[in-house]
């Protein structure tokens, strides 16, 4: 290891596809556990990376639209009545 980097080292992929990164490299590059890491595939290998943060929520049509992942076992008509509510009582206020 020369200067903190580590050249010419060997990884084995486990029965289950896992690949074990050494504790020195994941601390150099802030990985970290349960990390998301964007895979892209290259001519001569792949390349990890932290994958970037996408925001929950766009704008499509002039529509906000979320693009997180909703809770298992979600009341979606109990969750729209209660934010009309809060968006009619908003109004009240006003």
């Amino acid at each position: 290891m020369a200067n903190g980097i580590i050249n010419g080292m060997t990884l084995k992929i486990d029965k289950s596809g896992r690949i074990v990164l050494p504790k020195p490299l994941r601390r150099r590059l802030g990985l970290r556990d349960n990390m998301e890491l964007e895979v892209v595939e290259q001519g001569d290998g792949v390349l990890l990376r932290p994958a970037e943060p996408q925001p929950s929520m766009i704008r499509v049509d002039g529509l906000w639209v979320h693009r997180g992942k909703a809770e298992p076992g979600a009341d979606w008509d109990h969750i729209l009545d209660e934010v009309r509510e809060e968006r009619i009582q908003a109004v009240l206020k006003a």
